[in-house]
């Protein structure tokens, strides 16, 4: 099985004023032309990267059209009941083999969750964080808002443990709880109908598809009648999906790392068949694409991710649809 490595999961670096895209080779051929702001690293040996959200798919290659048609055999169905049973202690062990320095934190978030939460006059400044990692959304936010609390859960309780030992936590502005959404019922934590706003970055991809609308459910229950579910995670045909190498497929869109830590790699059409079958409304929902670049080695990686925030029916509008 392949290594696993940072592009297999989200990527996370965020800097500004890149000079190197004439320079660089596209590691993925026939990446679409995008228009997106140059940025870049401040130095010569970092990764930079650019952004664009403009809203269409990846296409393919016919070589890479080709490759993901022969990888057609399905890991067995002894190997994948096993992924599933283990799943938590792979993301304990995960944590334990990075610690908190895996991911960097997520300060791109920051301008896309002010203008949300700016844009629901109703919100306490209470936000509910599915899947927090060892807080890598959560902590930058709370420090560029002094208002803002948060609730915040994860598979891994050893995510959870890094969360309460991070320098920034503050138990009177966040608190934090080991917990499968797969099978534990949130409202047993959180009141029912409670929470404004709700987050899923990067979440719904590590969980098996068959579980995917009873998570999202689970969500669903605790926010308050109009809240939102603020969403991003793996594109269709990203390119973390495109190096797996035979042997990690399985499912359609869904594979396991060497790690064993799993990947769903989400359509615009399946990610709203999902919500939708939860109850949620589709208020916006669009690809995002994304070059990250290594200035040392002169490679460009094209990503592509899914973006959207789904809203939980007003009473206002559960009574207009009577």
């Amino acid at each position: 099985m392949a290594n696993s490595s940072k592009e297999d999961f989200e990527p996370d670096f965020i800097v500004t004023n890149c000079a190197c895209s004439s320079t660089c080779k596209p590691r993925v051929s026939n990446y679409n032309s995008y228009h997106s702001e140059p940025v870049s690293a401040s130095n010569d040996n970092e990764d930079c990267e650019s952004w664009d959200f403009q809203d269409i798919p990846k296409h393919l290659t016919d070589e890479e059209k080709v490759k993901l048609e022969k990888d057609n055999t399905l890991v067995t169905e002894f190997k994948q009941r096993k992924l599933e049973l283990e799943a938590e202690k792979n993301w304990d062990l995960f944590y334990k083999r990075n610690t908190t320095k895996f991911f960097k934190d997520r300060h791109w978030t920051k301008r896309e969750f002010i203008d949300l939460v700016r844009e629901n006059k109703q919100f306490n400044g209470t936000v509910f964080e599915v899947g927090c990692g060892v807080g890598n959304f959560m902590f930058p936010l709370m420090e560029e808002d002094p208002s803002l609390n948060f609730i915040a859960c994860d598979f891994s309780k050893r995510a959870v443990q890094f969360v309460k030992e991070h320098p920034q936590y503050d138990a009177e502005r966040c608190t934090v709880f080991h917990c499968d959404a797969t099978k534990d019922n949130l409202a047993s934590h959180i009141l029912p109908n409670s929470v404004d706003m709700a987050t899923m970055i990067f979440v719904l991809s590590a969980i098996h598809p068959d579980k995917m609308v009873d998570v999202l459910k689970n969500v669903f229950q605790v926010l308050k009648p109009g809240g939102h579910l603020l969403f991003r995670d793996y594109g269709l045909y990203d390119y973390a999906m495109l190096r797996f190498a035979p042997g990690h497929k399985l499912e359609e869109n869904f594979y396991v790392r060497q790690d064993g830590t799993r990947a769903y790699y989400f359509s615009k059409e399946k990610l709203e068949s999902l919500v939708t079958a939860a109850g949620y409304d589709v208020k916006e929902l669009q690809y995002v694409h994304r070059e990250t670049v290594n200035k040392k080695e002169g490679l460009c990686v094209p990503r592509i991710f899914v973006q959207g925030k789904f809203t939980k029916h007003s009473v206002q509008d559960q009574v207009e649809h009577k």
